[in-house]
C-alpha cells in the first residue's frame, strides 16, 4: 500500500488475512501451505501463485531473521505492528468491529510518508535486532523512496550495527542489487557508513573511509566512490552492471596505498571484485564484467594512440564492454570533479566507434581462417601450440587488418612454425 499512496507503481501486493490457513486450503483447489508462519500459495494463472498470509504475531528471533514462534490473531492491527517501519505497516481493509474496509494505520505511517520520513514500528532497536536486514533495507528504501532515516531509527542502526554479520551473503547482496538500482545509490552506502553498518557486511567498502584521495580538496576515497556510482545512475539509468562496477572501481586502492599513490589498485581491485561478488553470490557472468572493467579502468588514451593501439584497447575490454569501459570513465571523471570528457574522452570514444563500424577483427572468430585449417593444411595438432598461434595471428591483424587474408594467414602461420 505504500507505493499506491506515494503514486509509484507497486511491484508486488501482501495479502493477509484473518482467516486460519487450514481455512484458506479448503477455500482454494490446489492451495498448499508455504511456511509455518502462516502462508499458503493460492494458484491463480497457469501456476502462478498468490501468497496469502493469516494476521499473526511474531515471538523472539533467535537468530537475527526470523521469529521462533508464531501465534495467529484475528485482528489486522496486531499484524501491522510486527512490520519493520512504520510506512510498510498500512493495509486497506477490515480491521476488528469495523462494518465497512477502510486504511488501517496502526503505527501512524501514513504521517510519515507525508513527512517522506522513515521510521521503525515500536523500539527500533528491537526491530533491528529481530531481523538484521532491517538494517540494510532502511538504508535502501531511504535512498529508493527519498525518505530521511528519522533519528531514534537511525540511531538504533549505529547502535545494533553488528548484528549486521548475522545477515546471509546471499540476503547482502541482494540488497547490494537493489540499493545501486535506485535514482541516488548514495543515500543508501552514507547512511551504511554513518552508522557502522557498512564495516560489518561490506568492509571492503568501509575501507574506503577516510583514505586521503587528492582528487578534490579535503577529500575521501569514499566520498570520491560515492560521487562516480551517482554519476553512473544519472548516465546509465537502465545499466545496472555499471552502476556495480562504479562502485567497486576503486575497491584496491586502501590495500595498495602507499606514499600516497595507488599503484597497481586496478589489478587489485579487479581480484578483490571477483571476490567479493562470488562471496555475495553474483552471476558469474556480472563478476566477469565487472572485474574487467575494473581491470581495465586505468587506461591513459593519447591522441597519438595509433589505430592498433585503439584495437588493442578494444580487444582488451571486449567489443561488448568497450562502451560501458569509458563510461566508467566517464563517471570517474565526475567522481573526480572533472568534466565527463576529460582526458580526450569523446576523441577515443569516437575513435573507437569508427574502428566497431569498420568491423576491424579484434577475436579469434574474426580470423580468415580457423583451428580446422591449421589442422588440415599445416598439421597443427589442437592444444596450447595452436592457441598460441592463433593469438599471434591475431595480434597481426589487429595490427594490420589488412592481413587478414586466409592464404596469407597460413603463410604467416607456416613461417612461424618453420
Amino acid at each position: 500500500m505504500r507505493d499506491q499512496l506515494l503514486g509509484r507503481t507497486a511491484v508486488d501486493w501482501d495479502v493477509t488475512t484473518g482467516a486460519r490457513p487450514e481455512h484458506i486450503l479448503a477455500l482454494f483447489e490446489g492451495a498448499r501451505y508455504e511456511n509455518r508462519y502462516g502462508t499458503v500459495g493460492v494458484p491463480v494463472h497457469e501456476g502462478e501463485l498468490v501468497e496469502v498470509t493469516t494476521f499473526r504475531r511474531d515471538h523472539r528471533y533467535a537468530d537475527h531473521r526470523r521469529p521462533s514462534s508464531v501465534t495467529f490473531t484475528d485482528d489486522i492491527g496486531e499484524d501491522l505492528v510486527r512490520h519493520d517501519f512504520t510506512v510498510n505497516a498500512i493495509a486497506w481493509g477490515r480491521a476488528v468491529g469495523n462494518a465497512h474496509e477502510e486504511w488501517v494505520d496502526p503505527a501512524q505511517g501514513m504521517a510519515d510518508l507525508h513527512e517522506l520520513v522513515l521510521r521503525a514500528v515500536g523500539d527500533p532497536a528491537t526491530r533491528f535486532d529481530e531481523d538484521a536486514l532491517r538494517l540494510l533495507r532502511a538504508a535502501r528504501l531511504a535512498a529508493q523512496l527519498g525518505f530521511a532515516i528519522e533519528p531514534a531509527t537511525l540511531a538504533a542502526m549505529a547502535q545494533t550495527a553488528e548484528a549486521a554479520r548475522w545477515i546471509s551473503a546471499e540476503r547482502v547482496g541482494a540488497e547490494l542489487r537493489r540499493m545501486v538500482a535506485t535514482d541516488a545509490p548514495s543515500i543508501a552506502f552514507h547512511y551504511l557508513a554513518q552508522t557502522g553498518v557498512l564495516e560489518h557486511c561490506l568492509p571492503e567498502l568501509a575501507a574506503q573511509i577516510g583514505v586521503p584521495q587528492d582528487k578534490i580538496p579535503d577529500d575521501d576515497l569514499w566520498r570520491h566512490t560515492l560521487r562516480t556510482l551517482d554519476a553512473a545512475a544519472q548516465r546509465t539509468p537502465d545499466n545496472q552492471r555499471l552502476r556495480l562496477t562504479a562502485l567497486l572501481h576503486d575497491i584496491g586502492k586502501p590495500s595498495t596505498f602507499a606514499d600516497g599513490h595507488f599503484i597497481g589498485h586496478e589489478v587489485e581491485g579487479a581480484r578483490m571484485a571477483r571476490e567479493l561478488l562470488g562471496r555475495l553470490a553474483f552471476p558469474r557472468a556480472d563478476i566477469d564484467y565487472v572485474s574487467t572493467l575494473i581491470a581495465n579502468h586505468m587506461f591513459n588514451y593519447e591522441s597519438r594512440w595509433s589505430g592498433a593501439a585503439v584495437r588493442r584497447f578494444i580487444r582488451r575490454v571486449g567489443r561488448e564492454r568497450v562502451e560501458d569501459q569509458l563510461d566508467l570513465r566517464a563517471c570517474d571523471n565526475v567522481g573526480s570533479g572533472l568534466a565527463p570528457t576529460a582526458g580526450h574522452l569523446a576523441e577515443l570514444r569516437a575513435r573507437v566507434g569508427a574502428e566497431l563500424g569498420a568491423n576491424a577483427p579484434l577475436e579469434l572468430r574474426d580470423l580468415a581462417l580457423s583451428g580446422d585449417d591449421l589442422i588440415q593444411e599445416l598439421g597443427v595438432a589442437p592444444g596450447p601450440e595452436m592457441g598460441d598461434l592463433l593469438e599471434w595471428l591475431l595480434g597481426l591483424v589487429i595490427a594490420d587488418p589488412a592481413q587478414n587474408e586466409r592464404q596469407n594467414l597460413l603463410d604467416m602461420a607456416r613461417g612461424r612454425l618453420a
